[in-house]
């Protein structure tokens, strides 16, 4: 019986053999299991180099050097950290008191009419600036005019009166002598004649009350300010017990500020007016961005507000450019005393932490040292310090960031880079005073000591 032959598809696969016997079948599973571990680490070295990079840069700092907790539980730097310095000095220092302002007009004016009549023309242009005796409203003036002529008209009939009494009363004196007449007709007529000039007395007044109310059939500016809205218009009678008056005068030349101050402040204030002192007071916009005008303080509350622990004061600005309206709220700062020859810092240089304030001092071998000090009175810049400090120690205003007790510095100045081209930040050269630090050379590492 005769068998075809398999096709090579059916052979099964012969392996040849090796010189120790026959080869196992190839697998490509160990060769992606090596790929795997070449690309695992890769990646370690990776993160290896870049932490010892980032170890390396003169702002990063190793743990556990320099003061411990007394830093704020920051390390020491790897090399010198360039800081700007100041001195200590001294100086005067301002003392001020603040306090939140309302601006108030210095004078308020409604005007309203004094007589009954028809608004008949209107002499101003509403938000005008107007002068103390300027004419702004006219009312009918006609018949007050009547009444003025009236009563002229009513002395005249009794001034003829009068002479004619005093006459007759010379006459009786003549016939009285020569008993014509009884003294009783004389007593008469003297009493007539003191009659008719209280009589007259009485017009003239009559006849002033007329020509005031003429005058005031012409409104005049009591006094000089801005005007506001018209609140009448013309045509409409006006009497002289309306509530509501024609328009409103402000003065705002000078100009005042009504603000407050806590009581415990008070006693130094009313110190200072007690002795003639006078007290400048600056306003404020709401941020304190912008300063508005520059006043005095002219008086204070007789009380203090239980309510709020709190006196209210009063100052006036010259307001000749108009920087303050009414009903503005500012910030007052009010100058109470002047400190002199104090010791003074920037505020920049007054740090706080766990040990309290503290400053940042360097020394001759520029390495740092943390001062607690006391701090006084504080400005929008400088800080008084009462204790801590000396005379012409040098603290650091620029770099506190990076610095901890014991770290050394580069001095250098505001506005520079940290680390100029071809510093050494591994700090084999790390400089001092003057650009090296005490007792290094000159030409080490890489030129770090230029």
């Amino acid at each position: 019986m005769t068998t075809s032959p398999k096709t090579s598809e059916s052979l099964p696969e012969v392996h040849q053999p090796g010189p120790h016997g026959p080869t196992p079948p190839s697998s490509g599973k160990p060769k992606r299991r090596g790929l795997i571990w070449v690309v695992f680490l890769l990646i370690v070295a990776g993160v290896a180099g870049y932490a010892v990079w980032q170890a390396g840069r003169p702002g990063n700092t190793r743990k556990g050097q320099g003061g411990g907790g007394f830093g704020g539980g920051r390390g020491a730097p790897l090399g010198p950290v360039p800081v700007v310095v100041t001195k200590v000095a001294r100086s005067s220092i301002p003392v001020y008191l603040n306090g939140l302002g309302n601006v108030s007009p210095f004078y308020t004016v409604t005007v309203k009419s004094r007589v009954d009549g028809q608004l008949m023309k209107v002499d101003f242009n509403e938000g005008d600036l107007v002068k103390a005796g300027q004419v702004l409203i006219e009312i009918d003036p006609r018949p007050y005019q009547v009444q003025l002529d009236l009563a002229q008209a009513t002395l005249a009939h009794d001034q003829a009166l009068l002479a004619n009494a005093k006459l007759d009363l010379d006459r009786y004196k003549q016939l009285v002598k020569t008993d014509a007449i009884p003294s009783q007709q004389l007593d008469t007529q003297v009493a007539l004649v003191a009659q008719y000039e209280a009589t007259i007395k009485q017009d003239q007044a009559n006849i002033d009350n007329a020509k005031l109310q003429l005058t005031y059939s012409k409104v005049t500016a009591p006094i000089t300010g801005v005007l506001g809205l018209r609140l009448i218009d013309p045509g409409n009678i006006v009497h002289a017990s309306d509530t509501q008056g024609m328009i409103t005068i402000t003065q705002l030349q000078p100009i005042a500020v009504l603000f407050t101050i806590p009581e415990d402040s008070l006693p130094e204030v009313t110190q200072k007016l007690r002795a003639g002192a006078h007290l400048p007071a600056d306003a404020y916009n709401r941020d304190n961005s912008k300063k508005l005008a520059s006043g005095m303080l002219v008086t204070l509350d007789n009380e203090i507000d239980n309510t709020t622990g709190t006196s209210k004061l009063k100052a006036v600005f010259p307001n000749m450019d108009n920087g303050l309206f009414p009903q503005q709220f500012v910030n007052i700062r009010l100058l109470v005393n002047t400190l002199t020859n104090q010791l003074v810092v920037p505020n920049v240089a007054v740090q706080n932490g766990q040990q309290g304030t503290f400053v940042y001092v360097v020394d001759e071998d520029s390495t740092v040292h943390l001062k607690t000090v006391q701090v006084g009175v504080t400005t929008a810049t400088d800080a008084d310090i009462l204790s801590g400090i000396s005379d012409g120690d040098r603290v650091v205003v620029d770099g506190t960031d990076r610095l901890v007790e014991g770290a050394e510095v580069r001095v250098r100045k505001a506005g520079d880079l940290d680390n100029p081209a071809g510093f050494d930040a591994g700090g084999n050269g790390r400089r001092g005073r003057g650009g090296f630090k005490k007792g290094g050379k000159k030409g080490q590492s890489g030129g770090a000591g230029r």
